[in-house]
């Protein structure tokens, strides 16, 4: 099992996952139970969108073991829309609707858009003032004059340090490494940020978000930078969430195991239990017949 770090991709409701990290015959109501079998984290981006309904956080709370965590999105109703003004009925509601999933609560992400710049960051600093208390957080921001090395950033980190809250690093640099013809990485290149990466740890559980390219040999350099990083920072006793990408997020998983077996090589950090679909299982749990 995985020990030291958390580790996951960006959702579990992928079918291209069938026959590999999912078992051939897996439905939808099957996903988490399996997922949750290799990785111990998800960043569950579907909140970005819409906050889910009480029934549904239950049954994620169900499906998902322990000591799995879900690092959820803040609605983008809060963050985009709203630019975090007059949104503390709203946040709160949130919170209070994931409330039963704390014991699983890695930091909530909240992601500002890229118009959320150095002006606003009074704005920011009032919101975080705001939150309760009983959960943890992390932001991402996608201004690049507040992720840039210099006096702004630095002004960025004195104040989440004073808020006790985190940042989310990501890292689209591999996505752009390399010409490439690859399906889907145009429009990812398009859609993802390209932003200065910092790569130190703000916090004891830092969020690292990576994009990775699609072709291996490109991912290369990227894998073996990042578990470096990655394991001196567990060495130093920091427990890292770290999040998979990829342009179609079909070869996340494979990446994501690639890169827990190069840290694996430098820290102790456990192997990545076998996958469902590896393994001639139905989706049940048992061992199908061949």
């Amino acid at each position: 099992m995985i020990r030291r770090l958390h580790l996951g991709l960006p959702f579990w409701g992928f079918e291209e996952w069938r026959g590999g990290l999912y078992t051939e015959d897996s439905r939808r109501s099957d996903f988490l139970r399996q997922y949750g079998r290799v990785f111990n984290a998800v960043e569950g981006n579907t909140t970005f969108y819409a906050a889910p309904p009480p029934r549904t956080v239950e049954k994620w709370n169900c499906e998902s073991p322990d000591p799995f965590r879900f690092c959820f999105k803040l609605p983008r109703t809060i963050t985009h829309d709203a630019m975090l003004r007059g949104v503390h009925d709203e946040t709160h509601a949130f919170l209070e609707g994931i409330a039963p999933l704390r014991g699983k609560l890695a930091p909530l992400m909240i992601q500002l858009p890229p118009v959320f710049g150095a002006r606003e960051l009074p704005r920011l600093e009032s919101f975080l003032a705001d939150l309760p208390s009983g959960f943890r957080y992390a932001v991402e921001f996608r201004a690049p004059e507040l992720v840039a090395e210099g006096m702004l950033a630095q002004i960025v980190e004195d104040l989440l340090e004073a808020a006790g809250v985190g940042r989310v690093i990501m890292d689209t640099r591999p996505l752009r490494d390399g010409l490439g013809d690859h399906l889907y990485l145009d429009a990812a290149r398009r859609q993802k940020p390209n932003l200065p990466v910092r790569e130190d740890a703000l916090s004891a559980d830092p969020i690292i978000r990576i994009v990775f390219h699609p072709d291996p040999t490109i991912n290369e350099r990227w894998l073996d930078r990042w578990s470096k990083i990655l394991a001196r920072w567990i060495g130093a006793g920091l427990e890292p969430i770290v999040f998979v990408h990829s342009p179609s997020n079909r070869e996340s998983p494979s990446i994501a195991r690639d890169l827990l077996a190069r840290i694996g090589s430098l820290e102790a950090v456990g192997e990545m239990p076998a996958w469902p679909g590896e393994q001639g299982e139905a989706a049940s749990g048992q061992l199908a017949l061949i």
